[in-house]
């Protein structure tokens, strides 16, 4: 005999003993199967579908209102709740395909070969079966057509998330509790940290550009308003009763698109005065009563980050904001323009005129303005923006530093020195540091480049 021939009776009797195991309770577990495994398949591209509509997607669910559409922006409200609604699902349909899968594949162990390769076969059966009907063919569908599949879907999974609740509020509980702690064990780096590693991960091909605008990102979301605005003796704003002709020089003069005005007293801010608003009545006589296009004005405390202040002028679409101290009291002023240049640098247009409030004498030596910014400060002379931590307290400018190391209004001519540094007060009034000397040491420029490098 033939091996073709053997090999040919070899399947007919193995056939025929697979058919005499076949009963009518294995072709019902085979529907099953086949059923569950459909259902494994909508609900693994529900997953998907779900999880990866856009936000204009979503914008489209809410204009539409149709009945399904309401039901997925249901289930998008707890997307928790539903990612353990479809894993609870999916888990559960899986293990009753498995369990049916080795019942219906019983036969296997009664062909004439090992056991051992009997089961291998049949898991790595179950397992392509799984992977290509309910996984990777449903998801690769369910990507292309999200809103479609979302929608049909949106109806069982409501079912399922009831009739699952016990389970997915146990999952999402515990999820919950295991992100809290593993949030307590991340390390919390300070700004310095974050500065010192941009400096030591950024190679020679990264420009010193590049490295400022890194560093004023890590920055932003530290940085408080009142560390960046135009103090209230140097904002430009207009008395509530300025007669009209009064009002029009002063625009002129100031050259700003947006005024303050004030009633009486710079801390009773009525509005903002948009001087686009004034483009149709510039030829009105002077008795035109301009108060009646005033804007409500936008109120900060000094105390708000600025990240979340970009975020309210986005929302708000507003440019300029009223600081405000913790007694009501106008601060100063704070500009979307302010906010950017911490992290992009000085913005200028072609009717911006270059701020000279610092000139530089010699190579270590300059004089600034008194209201200087100390972070403006730090910038202009090379040194670490930290070094003064522990003696500004809640100084922001140069002026402010003097005052907190004195504790009291320096005549002009004093000197104070301070870690390396030395101030000399070049002009005062009776309130007010103007102009200050300073001269920075090599050694403390060297210092903070060679904490740049290391």
């Amino acid at each position: 005999m033939t091996d073709s021939t053997e090999t040919f009776l070899w399947l007919a009797h193995n056939l025929a003993t697979i058919s005499l195991h076949l009963s009518p309770n294995i072709l019902l577990g085979l529907v099953t199967t086949l059923l569950l495994l459909f259902f494994s398949a909508m609900i693994s591209g529900s997953e998907v579908a779900f999880f990866s509509l856009t936000h204009n997607q979503i914008e489209r669910f809410r204009k539409q209102q149709k009945p399904g559409d309401k039901l997925v922006l249901s289930l998008l409200e707890k997307p928790n709740r539903l990612l353990a609604t479809i894993l609870i699902a999916n888990n559960v349909i899986n293990i009753g395909i498995i369990i049916l899968s080795s019942i219906i594949l019983s036969p296997l162990t009664a062909l004439d070969i090992h056991p051992a390769l009997a089961f291998i076969l049949q898991v790595a059966l179950i397992t392509f079966i799984i992977l290509l009907f309910a996984e990777i063919l449903p998801k690769v569908y369910a990507s292309r057509h999200a809103e479609r599949f979302a929608a049909i879907m949106a109806g069982p999974l409501l079912l399922l998330r009831r009739l699952f609740y016990p389970l997915s509020s146990l999952l999402v509980k515990t999820t919950r509790i295991i992100d809290k702690r593993m949030a307590k064990k991340r390390p919390n780096l300070s700004m310095h940290e974050l500065s010192h590693a941009l400096d030591i991960t950024t190679d020679d091909t990264t420009t010193e550009e590049d490295r400022k605008l890194l560093r004023g990102i890590v920055r932003f979301g530290n940085t408080y308003v009142r560390e960046i605005m135009k103090a209230r003796v140097d904002v430009v704003s207009v008395e509530f009763n300025t007669p009209f002709a009064t009002l029009i020089e002063i625009i002129k003069d100031a050259g700003y698109s947006r005024i303050p005005v004030y009633r009486n007293s710079f801390d009773n801010v009525e509005g903002i005065l948009y001087i686009k608003d004034l483009l149709p009545y510039l030829e009105k006589k002077s008795d035109f009563a301009w108060q009646k296009l005033l804007r409500i004005g936008f109120f900060v405390p000094e105390s708000k980050r600025i990240s979340d202040l970009l975020k309210e002028f986005q929302e708000k679409k507003i440019h300029m904001a009223i600081v405000v101290d913790e007694y009501g009291g106008t601060s100063g002023l704070v500009t979307l323009e302010d906010i950017l240049e911490e992290i992009v640098g000085e913005i200028n247009d072609e009717f911006d005129m270059e701020e000279a409030f610092y000139s530089r004498i010699d190579a270590n030596t300059y004089i600034f303005e008194g209201k200087t910014l100390l972070k403006d400060f730090c910038k202009i002379t090379g040194v670490n923006d930290e070094v003064f931590n522990d003696v500004k307290g809640e100084a922001d400018t140069l002026a402010g530093l003097i005052l907190e190391i004195k504790q009291e209004i320096p005549f002009k001519g004093a000197r104070i020195s301070f870690n390396q540094f030395e101030f000399e007060v070049e002009g005062v009034d009776k309130r007010r540091i103007k102009a200050i000397k300073v001269k920075v040491k090599d050694n403390v420029k060297d210092k903070d480049k060679v904490k740049n490098k290391e």
